[in-house]
């Protein structure tokens, strides 16, 4: 079976933190140097503040080394827990388009 060609990745921290500015002002210019990545949504847990994302990569490879790297790195910076999750976006394109997902437009 081939390696997947779009990768998604959930990731969520385990603090609460308002989700503001200084979280994304920071960390986005860092962000847009990552090799692989082609997006990445913030998510801010309602009630919870727990700060997260949904990102797209090129591949398992770059996405892995993401997370092990940067995502591990901040947790570990914060004292926070790490939960993180990969998708094979390959494989749901054609389910993905049919429900007019951004991520799978024509």
């Amino acid at each position: 079976m081939a390696e997947p060609t779009r990768v998604f990745l959930y990731a969520e921290f385990q603090i609460s933190a308002p989700f503001g500015e200084g979280i994304w002002k920071e960390t986005n210019p860092m962000m847009q140097t990552v090799p692989g990545l082609r997006s990445k949504t913030w998510l801010s847990g309602i009630n919870t503040h727990t700060v997260g994302g949904f990102y797209e990569f090129d591949s398992v490879e770059n996405a892995r080394a993401y997370a092990e790297g940067m995502l591990a790195g901040f947790a570990k910076k914060r004292g926070a827990s790490l939960t993180v999750k990969l998708f094979d976006g390959d494989v749901v394109a054609d389910a993905s388009r049919g429900m007019k997902s951004p991520f799978f437009a024509a």
